[in-house]
Order: C-alpha cells, then sequence, then structure tokens
C-alpha cells in the first residue's frame, strides 16, 4: 500500500487528505517481539453534557459501555478521583466489568504561580486515589491565560510546578504526561516548545486531532518527539472540519499513523476520544459508536 500524506502544509480544511483505507490489517498486528499497545476510550463524550463535566454520576454506564465495546481501559477526567466514594465505586466497576482505570486528565493553570499550591493539594489527592484503583498515567493540560500567550516569567512558573508533580507522581507510581489542545501548540508551538525548553525529556502524550487543527502535521510531530511520547489521544475528522460520530467515518488516515507508531517504536496507551460538535444529534447509543471505533482500530492500526 502506498504511502499517503496525513496533513497539507497549507490547509488547514483537511481536503487534502486521503480517505483513510479500510481493506487489510497494518504490520503492527505483526512481529511477535512488539509490546502490546492498550487501547482505551477517554470520558469527554459523557462529559461534555454534564454539569461541571463531572462523570461521577454516570461511571456504572461509562464502564458498561466501555467493556461492551471491547476497551482494554479507560481514562477518566479527574472529578471522581477527588472523591473516596467515587473512588471506591471506580474499585468495583473495575472488577464488575473486568476493565481497568488507566488514569486520569487534568488541567490546571499551572502557569499561574498564585495557584501552585492549590493545584499541588488538589494533585497530591487524586494521585493518591488514582493509585488505590492502580491507575497509572496523569495527562496534563497546562491552562492559558486569556487572550494571550504566555510571558517568561509564567513559563518559568509552568515548569516549576510540573517538576513538583511529576516528582509526586514517581513516588506515588503515576506518569505524567504532557497532553496538548490547540492553545498549546499553536503560533509554532509557543507553549509547549517553551515547556520543553525547560524541561527537556518531558513526557508527551499529544491529541493528533488538536494538533491537526492548530496547523501541526500530527505525522511530523511523532517523528520529532519520539522519544518522549507514551501516550496518544485518537480523533477522527472530516473533510469539512467536523468530527464525525464515531472512528472510522471521518478522513484521517488511521494506517499511516500506525506506520509511523510501529517506525518510532511507539509503547504505550492509545486512547480514543471520541467528541461531536454542539449541534450534533447521535444517530445510534454512544456505545455502538464506541464499538465501531475500537473496531476500526483494529481493522486499520491492528491494536
Amino acid at each position: 500500500m502506498n504511502r499517503r500524506k496525513f496533513i497539507s502544509n497549507t490547509s488547514l480544511s483537511l481536503m487534502s487528505l486521503a480517505l483513510a483505507s479500510a481493506t487489510g490489517c497494518n504490520s503492527m498486528m505483526n512481529g511477535k517481539s512488539r509490546k502490546k499497545i492498550s487501547v482505551g476510550a477517554h470520558v469527554w463524550i459523557y462529559a461534555s453534557s454534564l454539569s461541571g463535566y463531572d462523570v461521577s454520576p454516570v461511571l456504572t454506564q461509562i464502564f458498561s459501555d466501555m467493556s461492551y465495546a471491547g476497551f482494554d481501559c479507560i481514562e477518566t477526567m479527574e472529578h471522581p478521583l477527588r472523591s473516596t466514594l467515587y473512588t471506591d465505586q471506580i474499585k468495583e466497576l473495575i472488577d464488575q466489568y473486568k476493565i481497568k482505570l488507566i488514569g486520569s486528565s487534568y488541567s490546571g493553570e499551572m502557569w499561574n504561580k498564585e495557584k501552585h499550591n492549590q493545584i499541588y493539594e488538589d494533585v497530591d489527592l487524586i494521585f493518591t486515589n488514582m493509585a488505590s484503583v492502580g491507575a497509572k498515567t496523569f495527562g496534563v493540560s497546562v491552562g492559558k491565560p486569556g487572550g494571550r500567550i504566555k510571558t517568561g516569567e509564567e513559563l518559568d512558573n509552568q515548569a516549576v510546578l510540573l517538576k513538583r508533580i511529576i516528582t509526586l507522581g514517581k513516588a506515588k507510581g503515576i506518569v505524567l504526561n504532557l497532553h496538548n489542545h490547540t492553545y498549546e501548540v499553536e503560533n509554532n508551538m509557543f507553549d509547549l516548545r517553551g515547556t520543553l525548553k525547560r524541561i527537556p525529556d518531558i513526557n508527551l502524550g499529544p491529541d493528533l486531532n488538536w494538533l491537526l487543527r492548530a496547523g501541526v502535521d500530527p505525522v511530523a510531530f511523532l517523528r520529532e518527539f519520539r522519544k518522549q511520547i507514551v501516550f496518544l489521544h485518537l480523533r477522527d475528522q472530516s473533510v469539512d472540519g467536523k468530527w464525525p460520530e464515531s472512528m472510522g467515518e471521518g478522513n484521517i488516515d488511521f494506517i499511516e499513523i500506525a506506520d509511523v507508531l510501529k517506525e518510532i517504536s511507539f509503547e504505550g496507551e492509545a486512547i480514543i476520544e471520541l467528541a461531536h460538535e454542539r449541534e450534533f444529534i447521535p444517530t445510534r447509543p454512544l456505545k455502538e459508536s464506541l464499538k465501531m471505533s475500537r473496531d476500526y482500530m483494529i481493522k486499520t492500526m491492528g491494536i
């Protein structure tokens, strides 16, 4: 199969993307020495319609749906992990549905020195509860000041807190990865490169679709930062720039992504994060879209 270009360097519309081939399995399925890539799903698609994005009230539905869809693991948002009540419920759901909680995403104003103690104490509580359920990964979004880029001093502040959290995580068996939305990678990746300048070896957990929406070539990103990428977020997108209902209903070439992951010897977690546009009306139960997405990853990426 000829290798196709994943993103045009001159257009954000995705009109130049080739339609992902749905035939055959990628070579990532071959090779006995390759370590298994855990494939999970993030809870955003549930959180997006809930007050405060708190998925605590729907944990049972989430575990049931994710188990039905065939995922190896779940990545939650941090809200339930602030509560011993919901952490205990997560333990029960892990046992009931035989699916693990891989970790949590987290967002905070890391750049704001006045928030450092509050964020650190919050993360300490979350880490304690994460460790109690065997969760290992922590995807951090560093926050942004409204309507502007960060100053050098704010990037310094951000790095100081990230280092503290990394050290705390190591003590509790939890690995931090730097997650991105668009703001971290806009303006020639100003925010991300500012962090990398101060913490050159920090682990990265890129969201390939947010990279795309910020005008960054995801394939080039994977190659440039291959040694630091330990985690991935995957999402499909159509040629009109909108998110489809499930993976495989858009135009992202996941076969090429699989080829690049094999090329860079990626060993980590690949997390599907479904998202729908505000005006979107679902045509099927969410658990079916999750199952279709999981099946599509097996078909196209071999994971």
